[in-house]
This record gives C-alpha cells, structure tokens and sequence, in this order.
C-alpha cells in the first residue's frame, strides 16, 4: 500500500483530518465522505477537473491539503482584489518554487502561464498522478483577464487528453464556481467531473467537533451554541471552552473589536458579487419568521425578475434559505426561509445593535425576548433536520414530502402548521416543535388548541389522511392527563443522531 492510500485510509477510519489554527490543534470532524471522493479521484484511470466549493470559512482548502499534504505536483492561490499583474506574478513565483528553478518565468497572459504550467507538468515522472490545485479560483478571475477562457484551452486541449492530472479549482464565490464552471456554456461544458461541495456540520457534527477540541458542553448547551453560530467549523473553533456560552458570545459578538462583528459583510462579499442586494433579501426575509412568498420579497426589496431567482438560487445554494412548499398548494407558493442560525442571529441581536453593553448576552439571556428568539431558532434547527427527524419516527425509508400550511383568518377559524410531513402510507405528521429547558407541560388549554388547529387543516384542506401529532421537543413531553394527544415524540437526543 503506498503513502498516499495509507494516509488516506487512516483519514476515513478516523472520520477526521487535523489543522492548525492560531498555533492550537484542532479537529475539523465528518468529512469522510468528501475525502473517500477525493480518493477515488486520485486512483482514477483518466483525468478529472474537480471543483469543491462552499461558503467561506468551512474547511474546504483544508480538506484538499491535508488529503494530498506533499503530492501536489502545483498549487496556486488567488489573490482577493488584486489585478491580473499581481495574479500573474504571485503564479510566476509559485512555478519557479515547485520547479526548483533559480529564475521565476515572465508571464503577461493566462494563455502563457498554463504553457508554463503544462511545461512543469511534463517534467514530472509518467507514472505519477499529477495533482494541481486552484485555490480561490473566482478571485483569479479579474475583470478582462481571459482566466476562464486560458483554462477551457489548457483543459480541453491537453489536460483532458492526458490520464494522469487530477485538476481541482476551490473557491468560496459559490455562484461564481457553479455559474462559471458548473453551468459554462462554452468550452467548459460538461468537462467538469466531480463536485464536492461542503456543508455546515449538523448539531451531531457540532457535538464531535466541540468534544475533539475540548469543550465538554452538554446538548442543550451545544444546541443554544448552534443557534448563534450554525454549524460553520471556523467560527465553532473561536469558541474557549473554559468560559460559558454567555461569555463566548459576548466575546465574539458584543465586545469592542469582536471577531465575529464584521463577519456577516465580509462573508457576503466573499462570496456574492453584488452582496448589498443579497443582503437586502436576507434582511427582508430575516423580519418574517415564518418565511416568505416571492410576490411578498419583491414587495419588501423591489427585486423582482431573472436577478431576484438568481439570487435566491445561490443563496440556496449556499445554504442561507430553504425552501417550502405549502400543503396541496402550487409553486407560486413556494416559501422561503432563513436556513442559516448565524444569520438569524447576526440580523435579531447583532445588526443595528446600539447597545455599549460588552456583556450584553448575559445580561439578556433569561428575558422574553431571548426566549422567544430561542424558540424560533429551535424550529429553524429542527427543519434542517429533517433526516434525523425522520429517522426518529422511524419512516426514514417512507417517501415524504416536508411542506408547511397556514390558513389566514380571525382567532376562531386562523391556523398555522409549520411542518406537515405528508407520508406516502397515507398518514401525515403534524409536528410542534418546542424549546424548553425542561420536559414540555401540554396544558389543557394548549392540549385544545391544538385539537382546533387539526380541525381547521382537515375542514380547510379536506385531506382524508390520517394525522399524527408529534411534538418536537428538547427534554420530551412532560407525562400529564393532557400528553395523551401526542401521538409521536422526537427529543434534542434524536436531532443529534446521523444519519
């Protein structure tokens, strides 16, 4: 077995791969699958362009380079902002250090710098993979630069002749990789061979990496944790585990010079061009805490058109929103809604936040409105968690369709269901979901509201199938003379298994 299969091995056994970040080891946890990929890339018996992407700070140029540590045959990294010049000079030096040369090469196109790059290439050993890595490949592509057009020719007509390149462009612009790459019309299309694109860790995921490191948190700390922070392996490692919650997130989000105040713009502008609008669709969406009909984001931010669907596509794509359909309703209905905890809490507590309080979390957290705030965020986590949900009630291998209802009226006959999971077996769950710091207590009066809004969903809706009340809680349901309309439990425990 050889150096790399033995390294590769060890990775998947252990589901891990280790970084350094500010002089402390840390463990980024459950990229296995992304690494089993990469593997099976490298032992490919042709060439393969390979783009990974996802938002920023997720661990995607860590992956690659611990993966492949000292195989690479050329590596380059973009330079945020900077013209072609400086792009081409840093690509120059970085040729001259992988080819032990005393002299760097003088290049004024992209054209030549892959002649450089391809003549590299040829000095290599026939029988080795050679292994090239594009990092923050968008920042590459300045204006009238000719990047995407140097590299269709240096692709199609040599590298893809070739059995032995495997090429992998990263970047964080996500609409940028998928625009330009994913979906090139011209000399690009279709050459791309494998995507791997990375995603935030659930609250299973979360809990691994926090124990790995050293913070010791139980669930219902690590999901409060979650609600502030998502699951984005960079900024869970900012977190000191020798402080509280309460202390970290002042520190990170409230104390003069926090690390995570300007996050929210720089993330966006990492990764969006045009970032002020995406902003204003995620401020918009981020004052509804049910969601949004596209008719109601138009009228909020006067986007409207191919610009406001591209927009909410990559936001999408980037795992900001979600979208959901209404029961037995049209796509015209389609809901979208905030999907990312860290922007629903940069937009409820962060953003024109006046307050000179440094200790502002902990001054707040045991008032309503952080209560309040907690149970929204709660069922913002549990519909990310629609697997694991699933799994619980045992209808993992049930085809379902997740979608939410809500019938407009006054308090006698107005209703709202913000998950239905619509089962192929004819039954449907209507779930609760509910943040507590203890088992839930069904009152009598909840007990009855909850038997009308059943009521309301079958008179409007006429479904003739049979509905399952299951509440979603933290602790479970408290067992009382009213628990007895529950059909069905999912506890905080269930949202933490993987599935």
């Amino acid at each position: 077995m050889d150096t790399f299969n033995k390294l590769y091995f060890a990775i998947t056994r252990n589901f891990i791969y280790i970084c350094r970040q500010n002089s402390k080891i840390m463990k980024l946890i459950a990229r296995n699958r992304e690494i089993e990929e990469l593997g099976r890339l490298y032992k490919s018996k042709r060439s393969e362009f390979v783009i990974v992407y996802g938002r920023r700070r997720i661990g995607k140029t860590f992956l690659v380079n611990q993966v492949f540590q000292e195989r690479f045959t050329f590596t380059y990294v973009g330079a945020r902002m900077q013209p072609q010049r400086v792009q081409l000079l840093r690509f120059a030096r970085q040729l001259q250090e992988f080819s032990k040369s005393p002299y760097a090469p003088t290049l004024n196109s992209w054209d030549e710098a892959f002649e450089e790059l391809k003549a590299l290439i040829k000095m290599r050993p026939v029988d080795e993979r050679k292994v090239i890595f594009f990092d923050e490949m968008p920042w590459i592509d300045t204006p009238r630069s000719s990047f995407v057009d140097a590299l269709e020719y240096f692709w199609n007509a040599w590298a893809a002749q070739r059995n032995d390149i495997l090429f992998i462009a990263c970047g964080s612009a996500t609409s940028w990789m998928v625009n330009k790459l994913v979906k090139n019309q011209g000399g690009l299309h279709n050459r791309i061979t494998a995507q791997i694109y990375l995603r935030p860790f659930n609250l299973g995921e979360c809990e691994m990496f926090l124990h790995e490191y050293g913070c010791r948190w139980d669930r219902y700390t690590i999901l409060q944790c979650y609600m502030a922070l998502g699951g984005v392996p960079f900024y869970l490692s900012l977190l000191n585990s020798r402080e509280s919650l309460a202390q970290n997130i002042d520190r990170l989000f409230f104390q003069k010079n926090a690390a995570m105040k300007e996050e929210f713009d720089e993330l966006f502008n990492a990764l969006f061009s045009q970032a002020d609008k995406y902003i204003d669709v995620v401020m918009a969406l981020a004052s509804k805490r049910e969601g949004m009909l596209r008719a109601e984001i138009i009228e909020k931010t006067k986007l409207s058109g191919g610009g406001l669907s591209k927009i909410l596509e990559n936001l999408e794509r980037c795992d900001f929103i979600e979208t959901y359909s209404k029961f037995k309703s049209s796509v015209r209905n389609t809901v979208y809604r905030i999907s990312d905890p860290y922007t629903l809490f940069y937009f409820k507590f962060v953003h024109n936040n006046s307050s000179k309080d440094e200790h502002y979390w902990s001054s707040n957290m045991n008032t309503p409105m952080i209560r309040s705030w907690q149970g929204f965020s709660f069922e913002t986590i549990c519909l990310s968690h629609l697997a694991q949900i699933k799994k619980a009630l045992g209808i993992s291998g049930i085809s379902t369709n997740s979608c939410s209802w809500r019938k407009q009226g006054g308090e006698d006959n107005g209703a709202q269901i913000d998950l239905l999971i619509d089962r192929s077996d004819r039954v449907i769950n209507v779930c609760e979901m509910k943040f507590s710091e203890k088992p839930y207590s069904i009152t009598k009066a909840y007990a009855d509201s909850l038997r009308m809004k059943m009521a309301v969903f079958v008179d409007a809706t006429h479904v003739r199938k049979s509905l399952a009340l299951t509440m979603i809680t933290t602790y479970g349901v408290l067992p009382g003379i009213h628990a007895g309309i529950v059909q069905s439990e999912v506890t905080m425990d269930d949202l933490f298994n993987q599935v």
